[in-house]
């Protein structure tokens, strides 16, 4: 592995390791049929507003964002299979799986919809997923930071998703060497690593065929978000790629004819985190537009 993957896996694996160590917070537990989630819900009235994580990063990361779009409406967070307490669940773990994971969440814990989904990296893929399988569950979208089609797809950059593939592989050799271990938080850690390992590997395959198949999103409100910072793990290549992710994330604003791009120049990778102010603003502004209709 050369230096710029090494810097680029170690940061992964160190968010990774966080978001294994488990929620500060006490939250339902609901049975899926095949696996329990952990589901945790503030606020109340109508459109619900549903977020969903980027890999690793379990539903606590999102906890300021979520209290202060509390103040408005029902919001909700949730930990992935494998995440947090969630249990692990059925593999592969593609955008597919996922998305129906979250519509029997959803059922079971009874929250209606239509919703507003928010999701941020991996977790903007699974809502664009969940908003082509059942769009009469989905009254806006807002998406930070989106993943560039062509690059999941394995058609440009191609030497960063040869580095993305040595990461997948190094958190399943994690998975692996632990997954027998006498150690119950090891096995557990295990688990995690077994179910990020299977997200990252399917992102750039079953999960990126089914986003790429997408055509529109109708004329539901979509907020598509990018970020203007380079990330300097990929090296000589950083500020290129950038500008390649913010192009592919103007495109994906043009798949509803009631959209908006916004970008965030002085943001990161983490816009929740680095410009929570224009990221709530801009989902409470989707809410405000379905309650108008």
């Amino acid at each position: 592995m050369n230096n710029k993957s090494s810097v680029f896996f170690v940061a992964c694996v160190f968010f990774a390791l966080c978001a294994g160590e488990g929620s500060p917070f006490s939250d339902q537990m609901i049975d899926i049929g095949s696996h329990h989630l952990q589901i945790h819900l503030e606020g109340k009235g109508a459109p619900a507003v549903v977020i969903d994580a980027g890999i690793s990063d379990q539903l606590d990361k999102l906890g300021p964002l979520q209290r202060r779009l509390a103040e408005a409406t029902l919001v909700v967070t949730y930990n992935r299979a494998g995440y947090g307490q969630s249990e692990p669940g059925p593999v592969p773990r593609h955008s597919g799986r996922e998305a129906e994971e979250l519509k029997a969440l959803l059922e079971k814990a009874s929250i209606p919809g239509p919703y507003v989904l928010v999701g941020h990296s991996l977790g903007a893929l699974n809502v664009q997923v969940f908003a082509s399988k059942y769009p009469d569950d989905v009254t806006g979208m807002v998406l930070l930071d989106p993943p560039p089609f062509s690059f999941i797809l394995r058609e440009e950059y191609k030497d960063l998703g040869a580095m993305a593939e040595r990461m997948t592989a190094e958190w399943q050799s994690i998975a692996d060497s632990g997954a027998q271990s006498e150690d119950a938080q090891e096995r557990a850690r295990a688990a995690f690593f077994r179910m990020i390992a299977s997200e990252h590997r399917e992102m750039f395959g079953e999960t990126a065929r089914l986003v790429s198949a997408i055509s529109t999103f109708g004329d539901i409100p979509l907020v598509v978000m990018a970020a203007g910072k380079s990330n300097p793990a990929f090296g000589e290549e950083a500020e290129g790629f950038q500008k390649f992710w913010i192009t592919q994330s103007r495109k994906l604003a043009a798949k509803s004819s009631n959209s908006k791009f916004i970008l965030a120049e002085k943001a990161t990778h983490y816009l929740y985190l680095d410009v929570p102010d224009l990221v709530a603003e801009n989902i409470l502004s989707v809410v405000r537009e379905v309650r108008a209709k």
